[in-house]
Parts: C-alpha cells; structure tokens; sequence
C-alpha cells in the first residue's frame, strides 16, 4: 500500500462555483471522493490538503518527507507560476509527483504559460478537466508497481 498525497493550491475550494466555463462544474469534494475510491480500489491511501496559502503547502510537503508519503498530484492553482519556495521544497522532498490543471494553460494569459513544478515532475496533465486528476492517478499506480 502506497500513500499519495493530492495538494489543492489557491482558490480550489470554490471548484463547481467558480467559472465553471473554464474549470468545469465538479467541485473539490467530488475531485477527492472520485481520487478517493480510486486509490482504495488499487489498495492505497488517499490524502488530500487543499489551502490558499504558500505556507501551509510547504509544511505539508515538509510533514510528507517523514510520513510515508510515496507519490504527490499537485495542482498548485496560481502558486504554480510564482512560488520557488514550494518547488524548494518539493525537490528536498523528494518525492515523485504529477501535476495536473484543469484548464489548459497555454490556451490562456501568457503568465500562465510557465510552471515552476512542470521541469521536475514525472509528467504534467493540463487541460483535461478534473479527469486529469483520474489520469494522474491511473499514471502514480503504474509507477508504484
């Protein structure tokens, strides 16, 4: 049994409400149970933190060096193009992970076009909806056989 991690950046937990235009219209709850019930099929553990604040990732992160965590999904909302201190801590981590956006962001504002995370992830799902979220997944249990 492998223990993933699913970290939720800025203004995630207004998923559903949200310009459901462009993030679509399942809100976080259903993103986590669906995660959820996906790892306990394929006999993980599922953990899920979603915050708007910079710090609370990184303490997080720092927490899951030591707790086991083998495998992080990340999607880091606005974070994802500002915060060298979240990618500071991901690389002492250590800990292989995917990152996954809703909207595809090279479709959008030019300030989106960049990630601080997408040059160390195994892999980066971008513009699929929550269902990147589900491939994500599909893609941390092949990698933890």
């Amino acid at each position: 049994m492998a223990k993933i991690l699913a970290l939720h950046g800025p203004n995630l937990n207004l998923l559903g409400e949200r310009e459901p235009h462009i993030y679509g219209s399942d809100a976080l709850d259903d993103i986590n149970q669906r995660c959820q019930a996906l790892c306990i099929s394929a006999g993980h553990e599922f953990n899920a933190l979603q915050s708007n604040a910079e710090a609370d990732f990184i303490d997080r992160i720092h927490e899951a060096r030591i707790d086991g965590t083998n495998f992080m999904i990340v999607n880091f909302g606005g974070f994802t193009h500002t915060s060298i201190a979240i990618r500071d801590a991901i690389l002492a981590a250590e800990i292989p992970f995917i990152e996954v956006h809703l909207s595809n962001l090279h479709a959008r504002e030019d300030y989106r076009h960049h990630s601080f995370f997408s040059d160390i992830a195994i892999g980066s799902i971008i513009g699929l909806g929550s269902q990147g979220y589900d491939l994500a997944l599909q893609a941390a249990f092949m990698r933890l056989k």
